[in-house]
């Protein structure tokens, strides 16, 4: 399961309706090769469930993740930071063993 802070929340549903999408349009979190500690975040809208992806629901937002990420996203809490040290999502997650300094790439 993925959780998402208040936050993270309040950010995704303002993107969503910045970019026109509907609340059909589910968040897709994914993780893909590269970043500087070998895997990186991918964070996008989409309206398609693919076969192998499992769906989860928090605070009214529903999230998407396919199979092979979630193996690598379990237990992971997504959070919005604006403050001064760093705008953008956060990952807190348990099975990374370690991120880079940005914190869009990690390592398990």
């Amino acid at each position: 399961m993925i959780s998402i802070t208040e936050k993270a929340k309040n950010k995704i549903t303002e993107l969503r309706r910045q970019e026109g999408k509907s609340d059909n349009y589910h968040l897709r979190v994914a993780v893909k090769g590269g970043g500087c500690s070998g895997l990186m975040y991918h964070l996008d809208f989409d309206d398609t469930v693919k076969p192998n992806d499992h769906v989860f629901e928090d605070k009214g937002i529903k999230i998407t993740v396919d199979k092979r990420s979630l193996l690598y996203l379990a237990g992971t809490t997504l959070d919005f930071s604006d403050g001064l040290n760093g705008k953008g999502f956060q990952f807190i997650n348990p099975n990374a063993s370690r991120t880079c300094g940005c914190g869009e790439s990690f390592a398990v």
